[in-house]
Formats: C-alpha cells, structure tokens, sequence
C-alpha cells in the first residue's frame, strides 16, 4: 500500500512540474524581427564593443537573416500542417540556400569588424552552436522519455 501511494505522489508530482514548464514556456515573449535585430545589436555591441558605425551596419544584415529565417520557418511549418515531406532536392536546394546565406553573412561580418572583434565574434558563434545541440540533445531526450511513457 506504501508503495502503490509512494509512486502515486511520484506521478502525481512529475505531472505538475512538467505542466508548469509547459506553461512557462507559453509565456515566452514574442518579438518582432525589428526587435528581435535590436536586442541583438546591443547585445553584439556590449559583447564586442562595436562603433556607431558598425552598429548601423551590422543591423540591416541582422534583420534580412531574421526576416529570411521566419520566412523559412513559416515555410516549413506549413509544410508540415500539410504533412508534406520535402524530397531530396528540395532539402539539398533548402540547405544549399542556407550555406549560402551563413557564407555571405560571415564575410560582410569579416568585412565590418576589425580581426580581434571578428574572432571574438566566431567565439560566440560557436558557443552559442554548442549550446543549441545540448538543447537539442535535451529535447530528444525529453520527447524519447514521451515516446516511452505513452507505449
């Protein structure tokens, strides 16, 4: 009896914390591109130190990859609600365009920043790179655990 109550209280408590992080998760804020390509600017300009100048270069390259990004995401979102694939040319072309895009990207970054602050830059980059596959990593983790617990 202890038992059967110990892992009810178990369930029960799994239940409410994994509601609540999908609550706070809807309470995230919603940015605009011109916002969102704000925050980043005063964040590059805290973290490297950026002129006047460079500031209002960096930021239409900021917003054409927001703006390119959303619309990509839009794309495929309603591809998905389709339950459409796409073939294998499409992902080629898709991520062909995207190579493209980061190349073209990094050189005018090049271009705009002086060596030091382009090298803290790629430091960022690949930190925030390595970041993005733990959470990723945790999110297949968490949806595998999901899988299991439906079966």
């Amino acid at each position: 009896m202890k038992k059967i109550a110990s892992i009810l209280v178990l369930v029960f408590a799994f239940t409410f914390t994994t509601q609540a992080q999908k609550k706070r998760k809807d309470k995230r804020p919603n940015f605009s591109v011109e916002q969102r390509t704000e925050l980043a600017v005063k964040k590059m300009t805290l973290d490297l130190d950026l002129s006047e100048k460079q500031q209002d270069e960096i930021k239409p390259l900021l917003m054409n990859q927001a703006a390119e990004r959303k619309a990509a995401m839009e794309k495929r979102k309603a591809l998905r609600d389709e339950d459409k694939k796409p073939s294998a040319d499409e992902l080629f072309a898709m991520r062909s365009k995207q190579l493209e895009a980061k190349i073209e990207f990094k050189n005018k970054m090049k271009d705009i920043l002086k060596a030091e602050q382009f090298e803290k830059f790629e430091k960022m980059n690949e930190e925030r790179k390595q970041k993005g596959k733990k959470m990723m990593k945790r999110k297949r983790m968490k949806k595998r655990m999901e899988n299991r617990r439906e079966r």
